[in-house]
């Protein structure tokens, strides 16, 4: 599996299409980020069919939102399909990853705060 990441975020103020922000790359998981901060991010992921990503754990709560095919997350060995327009909350701590049985896009947002929670 071969990743990219590019780490320039969009022009603020211009508009866009979110979908169209980023291409899917063949064998690859392709990420851009849109805003990056210290108290959390937003990033546009593409996934090729069959690709995948490592289990990892967060110390955040993750929002992740389908914009483009069908994803499959698992989350604490709990497994969710989750189509076009379709969203879910990754708790901070749970294991979790990605899996791609086809093409999808999403967008992953993270916000770096909730340390009451722990």
């Amino acid at each position: 599996m071969e990743k990219n990441i590019e780490s320039s975020e969009l022009e603020k103020g211009k508009t866009h299409i979110i979908v169209e922000i980023i291409e899917y790359m063949a064998n690859a998981v392709v990420s851009k980020t849109i805003i990056k901060k210290t108290t959390g991010n937003v990033t546009i992921s593409s996934f090729d069919a069959g690709e995948e990503l490592d289990e990892k754990i967060s110390p955040f709560d993750t929002y992740i939102q389908i914009i483009d095919g069908t994803a499959e997350i698992t989350i604490n060995d709990k497994v969710f399909k989750l189509k076009l327009g379709e969203g879910i909350v990754i708790p901070a701590h749970a294991k979790h990853h990605f899996n791609a049985n086809e093409q999808f896009k999403m967008i992953s947002t993270v916000i770096k705060s909730g340390y009451e929670d722990l």
